[in-house]
């Protein structure tokens, strides 16, 4: 059933700075070459005999091959579902009531305001 309170998306689906400036990487074995259902083989690379990382997130303009859409506008995350566990475990800012450095330093990066407490009341 859709929540027909909610008035504003939620904050992420307007961002996307976190994953055009950290580079996700994880452990080899969550990708769908050895667990089925993982994270697309084919959309990374390796990084280390233990480490793979999403394609597109090197050099100075990293921007995960994974996201779709305009940072700071619309954006969602095209293997959501099948996204890795760095990724499944970052928080925004206060979204659990605290804030989070990272994305606040991917934000400014990205010349996008901060969230705050707020901003996760108007997206309910």
């Amino acid at each position: 059933m859709q929540d027909d309170t909610r008035d504003k998306p939620h904050p992420c689906l307007t961002c996307g700075a976190c994953c055009a400036y950290f580079r996700a990487s994880f452990y080899w074995a969550e990708a769908d070459d050895a667990t089925p259902g993982g994270v697309p083989a084919n959309m990374t690379r390796k990084l280390n005999e233990f480490r793979r990382s999403m394609i597109g997130m090197d050099g100075t303009k990293p921007r995960c091959i994974a996201l779709e859409g305009e940072i700071g506008k619309a954006v969602f995350c095209s293997i959501y579902e099948r996204r890795a566990s760095v990724c499944r475990a970052f928080d925004p800012s206060w979204e659990k009531g605290e804030p989070n450095e990272r994305c606040d330093r991917a934000r400014q990066a990205w010349g996008l305001g901060l969230l705050n407490p707020d901003v996760w009341n108007e997206s309910k």
